[in-house]
C-alpha cells in the first residue's frame, strides 16, 4: 500500500512501513510541513496514497469531497508512542487492506478500531 504521513505522525513510522514493504512518504520528506490539509488531501488523491493522520479536519474534507479515495487512517488518541502507532498500523494493514484499497476511513481509538466505507453519504 501507499501511504502519506501527516505531521502528527513520526517520520520513523514511514521507515517502519517501508520495512513492511509499503510505499510510505512523510510530508517532512518532501519539505511540505506547512501544506494545508486540503492540499494534503489532493496530493494523496493524485498519488493514490492513504493519509495517516491525527488531524480530525481530514474527516471533514473526506465528507465534503464525497469521494471514494483517498482512504484515511485517523488516530484519535490522547497519548501514544511511535511504537504503538506502528503496531496499530501493522494490524490495520493486515486486517483492513481491502477496505483501505477500496476507500475507507479507519479510526483508531483507545479501545477499538472503526472502519467506515467511502464515500460518506450526505
Amino acid at each position: 500500500m501507499r501511504f502519506l504521513l501527516d505531521m502528527g505522525i513520526a517520520p520513523a513510522t514511514g521507515e517502519f512501513l517501508r520495512k513492511l514493504g509499503h510505499d510510505a512518504v512523510h510530508l517532512r520528506d518532501r519539505g511540505l510541513q506547512r501544506l494545508a490539509d486540503d492540499k494534503i488531501f489532493s496530493l494523496a488523491a493524485d498519488e493514490d496514497r492513504i493519509i495517516v493522520s491525527c488531524d480530525l479536519d481530514f474527516t471533514r474534507i473526506v465528507a465534503r469531497e464525497g469521494r471514494k479515495l483517498p482512504s484515511l487512517v485517523l488516530f484519535r488518541l490522547e497519548t501514544y508512542t511511535t511504537a504503538q502507532i506502528n503496531n496499530w498500523l501493522e494490524g490495520i494493514c493486515r486486517d483492513h487492506a481491502g477496505a483501505l484499497t477500496e476507500g475507507a476511513i479507519v479510526v483508531v481509538e483507545p479501545k477499538r478500531i472503526r472502519v467506515r466505507r467511502l464515500p460518506i453519504a450526505p
